[in-house]
Order: structure tokens, then sequence, then C-alpha cells
């Protein structure tokens, strides 16, 4: 692997670190202040410092840097995360986004901005430690020094006879002879030898931030070797001279020390080595002193108190003679309390262990692996199983055409290959399928931007964001989403002062959802503002000569006129809208992707934008129909109902237009033959079937076709790249005998039978 495959790597998974950061941000914006959202937000800020250092990358060490700063200083509660301090981080990610992007393709980014962020981020950092002492400020915190060997505990005087017999309780611990429920429990210890090399600090890394997380694993002790450290007239002001020798206590592994040195273990000496417990390791045991105790306590409640002890006074030889005798006459309860404490911790133990190991299982069952495939290659997997597809549907065909006894052993395989292919495919369509987040996310700074612009206060909430959809069409989703959010901030949302008098919050709500239904994938872009103004859309539609003014046009077919070339109802050219080519991007991308667009709007209250789109661009699942002679494939999605008319359920309206009945409500029937020109005239609809379809505004039609040959799932193949593009056809497939079939653009043929002229526009999948 060359260095250029290595940065390759290192990108891709700075995109994943930006989508961290920024989800991360939007979290603690919206009040989380778990400190594992902030620890997560550091980390993905502290990585691209490290490998951006690796690779050279100056301007994005440096303002990684000083971003780093200022976050270490949220996670150790000396700045507070208010709404201001997050507006600033959240400003801080988008440069560090542009940083990245400039780094991995050529570009560059404005200076200006950066360096006012800069300016910003240290003003944070600095304002909240006015009163950090210089030695606070130059290194890490300072650490607790490794605990001592406990020193023997110390026995208490003996109290005074509490009755006649002259019997003397004397108080004392099990703690360290019977390890009781109170006993500490020693960690491993390591032993860390740390030695930075200049290069360490030449790529942005530095040495006290790294002991910093060292001192966060665990419990440690430091020293600092300075032999190496010349005089000052042979200092070289970047060389390094310092070793450390650090103790680290923790229960964490030696692989949570070693992750703190992750991105600096190649520019330094760094040694790891774990210390066996002293006591663990000694034969020898201390004389055991007899001390005077009375045991018959642990034959009662289990409960014990704690007693401090202290040093008893010297005692004569014969008061330590008697007192042993008195000991060795409880020697049997002795040996009984231990065993019973000695059973209660090997069950504690026990259940510790089965806890711990089931927390694990669980934790390594919820890390799935994932592995980096070039796309290229799943692309190419794509095409062949496309093929497989095609050459099991092929091979069925012609068994069949061959075979008249239907239960034929061959018959049967063919049936169990048919439902491997499917099956097969489908795991294939699943390996692209990738959630919708990381388009989600790039509006959250659109909506910023556009709300700074326009000093507006919006909010923008997503919600599913984890339902995935093809990668083909998450690429394609970013252009029309964009245009859509600078529309409903620019257009939708009022000012806080409008909001304020109409008795609405101040900060205007953008709602971006996605779902998943009936085999596609719905996206909803929902606004809490004005509304469409029909009014100002009708007049400003006549003004620019796009519709007659004595048009009869419903509040559905005025909202749709939005989407017309050139149109836009803003008073004046702006960086942001008034050119009145964003809805046309949206309706002309989303055609593309086969899918369709809605609004509802009501005035006063805000507006939603639906966006239908096919999950998948390489497969379909259609309805296989025969059009005077002509083999067509009807998007299965688009269908509502297929129905067989009569003749009583015919209607003619004008010269050349025919309605059909159906459940005491019209609808346009459409000759589908006609359209496309495969006839002269209209066929008889009482000799063919219609098919019911929801054309692209949602209105109904009735497609009729000459009849039904099947439903089958097809191939997707791009008309336009192996011929050119036909009017009134999407795409096309390869059936199983081998013919070419077309497959409908219901879009167009809908909107050629209201008198709209079948335009050049590519619509895969086209379902209406």
């Amino acid at each position: 692997m060359d260095m250029n495959e290595i940065k390759e790597i290192f990108f891709q998974e700075c995109e994943e670190q930006l989508a961290e950061l920024e989800s991360g941000l939007l979290k603690m914006n919206d009040g989380d202040r778990d400190p594992e959202t902030v620890n997560a937000v550091f980390r993905a800020v502290h990585s691209i410092k490290g490998g951006a250092g690796a690779f050279g990358l100056d301007d994005l060490v440096a303002f990684a840097h000083v971003f780093e700063t200022t976050l270490d200083c949220v996670r150790s509660n000396k700045l507070e995360p208010t709404q201001d301090v997050l507006k600033v981080m959240l400003k801080a990610a988008d440069v560090l986004a542009d940083l990245t992007n400039a780094a991995r393709d050529g570009g560059s980014v404005d200076q200006a901005r950066s360096k006012g962020l800069v300016k910003e981020l240290e003003a944070l950092a600095h304002g909240e430690l006015p009163s950090a002492s210089p030695a606070a400020e130059a290194g890490p915190k300072p650490v607790k020094a490794a605990a001592p060997a406990p020193a023997p505990t110390p026995v208490k005087a003996a109290p005074a006879p509490t009755d006649d017999s002259g019997f003397q309780p004397i108080p004392f611990s099990f703690d360290d002879d019977f390890g009781g429920d109170e006993a500490p429990v020693a960690m491993p210890e390591y032993e860390v030898s740390f030695k930075p090399r200049s290069d360490l600090y030449a790529k942005g890394n530095d040495a006290t931030l790294l002991l910093r997380d060292l001192s966060r694993v665990g419990e440690m002790s430091i020293h600092c070797n300075m032999d190496a450290l010349p005089g000052l007239d042979q200092l070289d002001p970047e060389g390094a001279y310092f070793k450390w020798t650090i103790s680290v206590r923790t229960d964490k592994g030696e692989d949570a020390i070693r992750t703190v040195f992750e991105f600096a273990e190649w520019d330094c000496e760094l040694d790891i080595r774990r210390i066996e417990d002293a006591a663990a390791g000694s034969d020898e045991e201390l004389p055991m002193v007899p001390v005077p105790f009375d045991l018959s306590v642990l034959d009662g409640d289990e409960q014990a108190v704690e007693t401090p002890v202290q040093a008893p006074k010297p005692k004569s030889d014969a008061a330590v003679a008697v007192a042993a005798a008195e000991t060795a006459s409880n020697v049997t309860q002795l040996a009984a309390a231990a065993a019973r404490v000695e059973k209660k911790e090997a069950a504690a133990a026990a259940a510790a262990a089965a806890a711990n190991a089931a927390a694990q299982n669980n934790a390594a069952a919820g890390a799935g692996q994932t592995i980096r495939v070039d796309l290229d290659r799943v692309d190419r997997l794509i095409n062949l199983v496309g093929e497989l597809v095609i050459n099991q549907a092929m091979l069925s065909q012609s068994v069949i055409e061959n075979d008249n006894n239907g239960a034929s052993s061959i018959n049967m395989g063919l049936e169990e290959l048919q439902q491997l292919t499917r099956e097969i495919q489908d795991s294939v369509m699943a390996i692209r399928a990738q959630p919708v987040k990381p388009v989600f996310q790039r509006m959250s700074r659109i909506v910023r931007e556009i709300a700074d612009m326009t000093g507006k206060s919006i909010r923008l909430i997503t919600e599913g964001e984890n339902t995935e959809v093809d990668k083909t069409v998450i690429d394609k989703l970013a252009e029309p989403l964009t245009h859509m959010i600078r529309n409903a901030v620019d257009h939708g949302v009022e000012t806080p002062e409008k909001r304020t008098a109409l008795g609405k919050n101040p900060e205007g709500t953008v709602r971006l959802t996605a779902k998943h239904r009936s085999g596609r994938i719905l996206i909803e872009l929902a606004d809490d503002g004005a509304g469409i103004n029909r009014e100002k859309v009708r007049q400003k539609a006549i003004d620019n000569d796009l519709i007659p003014a004595d048009a009869n046009l419903s509040d559905e077919e005025i909202d749709n006129l939005i989407f017309l070339p050139g149109f836009s109802t803003a008073d004046k050219i702006s960086d942001i809208s008034g050119r009145g080519v964003g809805m046309d991007v949206v309706k002309r991308s989303i055609q593309a992707l086969g899918g369709r667009i809605n609004i509802s709007s009501k005035p006063g209250h805000g507006s939603v934008f639906t966006m239908s789109l096919p999950l998948t661009l390489a497969v379909l699942d259609g309805m296989v129909v025969t059009v005077a002679g002509q083999t067509l494939v009807v998007p299965l999605t688009a269908i509502v109902e297929t129905l067989q008319p009569e003749a009583a359920a015919i209607h003619s309206f004008g010269a050349n237009h025919r309605l059909i009945s159906i459940r005491n409500s019209f609808c346009p029937l459409v000759d589908v033959g006609r359209i496309l020109n495969f006839r002269a005239t209209q066929a008889n609809p009482v000799d063919g079937v219609a098919l019911l379809v929801e054309s692209e505004g949602g209105g109904q039609r009735a497609l009729m076709v000459d009849a039904i040959q099947g439903q089958r799932q097809v191939v997707i193949k791009s008309l336009e790249a192996n011929y050119t593009h036909v009017p009134g056809i999407a795409a096309a497939t390869i059936l199983g005998d081998g013919r070419v079939a077309l497959i409908l653009d219901v879009d167009a043929v809908v909107g050629a039978s209201r008198g709209q002229s079948l335009k050049a526009e590519m619509s895969y999948a086209a379902a209406g």
C-alpha cells in the first residue's frame, strides 16, 4: 500500500470523524451533557489532528489544535458549553470540514473566516481560565502519587472492663487478614517509559496533553528525567530532551494506555510493561502477633461495625501468654468465620465474573465488524448479479416453452434457483444501501449559514437518519435537498420579529424526516413558517407569462407553479435566491431519480414537501404488459390496482377524452399505445386492461394496455447510455426470452395525456 492509498484512507476516516463531531455537537446543543458525548467530540478532533500531522497538513493541524484545546476546557469542566459557545464550535466544525476538503482536493478556504474562528476559540479557552496558574497552563494537572503500601493497623488501647467478671473486649478489624467487603482490590500496575522525538512536536502533538489523557486512564505517578537537557548555548529550540517514567494503576488494560499514544507512537520511544504486584509475588509472611479478642460476635449477626483500631500499650510476658491462651480457645470459631467469609467472597466473585463476561459478550455482539471496499468492485458485483438474474429468467423461459409437464424435476430446480438468485440479488443490493444520515448532517450546516445570512433563528430537527437507501440515490439527493432547505429558510420561515408579532416562537423549526413505505423511501421537509402565498404565486406566474391570466387552477396546481423554470417570488435577487432555478432543479433531480414530489401548504402554519424515491436504481419490480404488439414494463410501485373495464363504465369527454367510472368516481382513461404513437387511433377499452396509477401530482389515471403478461423483477439498463433517449420511456431491460422491453415513464405519459409534450427527461423507474 503506497502513501496515496494511506492518505485516501485517512480522508475517508476524516469524513466519519467529522460526522461524529457534528453529531456530538448537535447533541450538546440539545442539552446533552453526557461526558461520553463530550469525549467523542474531543476524540474526533484529536484524531483528525493526529492524522493530519502525519501527512504534514499544517493548516489543518493548527486549526484542529486550537479547536481541541477549547474542547479540552469543556471536557475538564472549565468551560460551560452554552448555546453561544456551541454556536462557535459548530462554525469551527464547518471550517474544519472545509480545511479537510481543501487538503484532499487541493482547494482553499476563507482565511479571514478561519482566523476569526481561531481568535474566538482562543478567547473562549482563555476567558474561562483567568485564574489558572502558570504551571497548570504549561503542563498537565497534578496527579496523585501511587498509593503507598498500607501500614500495619495500630491497635486501640483496651477499654475498661464492662462487668464484674473482668471481661475486657478488644476491638479489632479483619479487613486486612480476611478480606472483608470494604477491602481495596489491587489493580494492575504498568510502567510507561515515554520519550518524545522532535517530530512529535513538529506534527502538532503535545506531550503535556498526552500525559493529561493518560492521567484519565487510572491513578498514576510520574517522574521527568531531564538529564539529557543541554546548556542554553547548545539548546535546540525544536529538539526534545525530556523523558518521562510513569507508573499507572488501571483496570482498563494495556490497550487503553496505548490508545492515548495512538497518533504519537511513531514519533516517540514508548515502552509499556506490566509490573507484577509486589505483595502477590512475595513468599515471605509477616510474623503474626497474637492479639486478645473475642470472636463470639461472628456467631450472631453478620453485620460488623467498623471501629478504628489503635496500638495497645505494652504488656508483660505473662499478660501476653494469658491473652494467647484466651485466643487459642477461639481458634475453631475463627476458622469457621474465615470459611464463611471466603465462601461469601467466592460467590460474589463468581457473580461479578459472570456479569462481566455477559457484558463483554453483549459488547462484542453489538460492535459489528466492517471492511472498506472500493465502490467500483461493488458496482461490478451488482452488474454481474444483474446478468445472473437475466440468464436465470432466460433459462426458466426456455424450460417452460419446451416442457409441458409443469411438475418436472427441472422446473422444481429452476424455482429453487430463482429463489436463490433473488436472495443473492437482495443481499448484494443491501451492500450498497447506506443510511441517509450523512446527507441530513450536511443540511445542518446549510441551515446555520442561511439563518445567519437572513438574520433568522432556525432549528433543524432530523428524524429517521438511519433509513437506508441505495448509495446512488444518496449521492444525487444532496442537491435537491440543499435547494429545498434554502427555500424553506429564506422563503418559508418568518423573521423572529414577525413570528413574535404572530404569537409564534421566535425560533423557527425545519423538520427533515425519512422513512420507508411500500418499497420506496419518503423524505419530508416541513417548516412552521408562513406557508405558500397562493395569490402572490399566481400573480407572479401571470406576470412572467407562465400561465394565462384567466387560468382556473386548483390550490394544488398553484402550489406546483413554484417548480416551473424561472419562477421565483423573491422581490430581489440575492446570494440565496431570486433567480428561479432552485425548485426547478429540485423537480428535475427528483424525476431523474425516478421519484415524485408533492406539496402540502397551509397559510400561516407552514408547508410540507414530500419526496417519494425508489430504494435502488439497479433493479425494479414491474408489471410486464403488451401495448400494440410492444412489450412494456410498468413500475409496480406506481400501480394502485388493475381492472377489466366494462362498457357501462366508459364515458366520453370531449372529442378525444374518455373517463372510466371506478367506485362512483371518474378517472381519466389514458391510451398508452396512442400516447407513444404505437397506433394511430384509440383502442377499445373493453378489449384491454386498465392500470390505475398515481402520477407525480398525486392524482390518479387509468392507463389502458392490451394485456398483462405477468409480474417480475427486472434489471434496469440505461437507454440513454446504450442508445438515445426515447420520450415517454424511462429505461430498458432484458426479458427472459432475450427480448428488450421498455420501462414506461408513468409521469411523462400522464403529463402527455394532459396536453404536455413528451420532454426528453430521463426518469429511471419513473414511479408516479
